[in-house]
């Protein structure tokens, strides 16, 4: 079990609500909630920063949701720098993996005992 991961936030609640980084400045709207395909865990949200709008992708733990918005504990200028994936797609675990050393946090312990998983299936997509 790995750290403090809010399990209680409803993706289709944070879908729309404003993001802001660890000063307090807006970063921009979340558009996009990526569930954990094993664990359907909120993981990643895709923020649309209005810069060339483009989606940045922010991890949802250490994140917190207060106030109906989500505040993201990085500099602005680390989250748009993030790496691009897109959205509206899974991402690939190497794709999550490049996040995760984007903004320098520990890859979950299971991204090396299963380098096939799936990460990332869009909140709200059954399939």
């Amino acid at each position: 079990m790995g750290g403090t991961v809010q399990t209680d936030i409803d993706p289709r609640r944070l879908i729309g609500r404003k993001a802001f980084d660890r000063k307090g400045a807006k970063i921009g709207t979340v558009d996009e909630v990526y569930l954990d395909d094993a664990t359907g865990v909120p993981e990643w949200a895709a923020v649309r920063t209005g810069l060339f709008s483009r989606d940045a992708f922010v991890p949802l733990e250490p994140s917190e949701f207060v106030e109906d918005t989500l505040r993201v504990p990085f500099e602005r200028a680390l989250i748009r720098s993030a790496p691009d994936f897109g959205v509206g797609r899974h991402l690939s675990p190497e794709q999550e993996l490049q996040l995760y050393r984007h903004y320098g946090l520990d890859s979950p312990p299971s991204a090396e005992s299963a380098p096939d998983r799936d990460f990332g299936r869009l909140a709200g997509q059954e399939e």
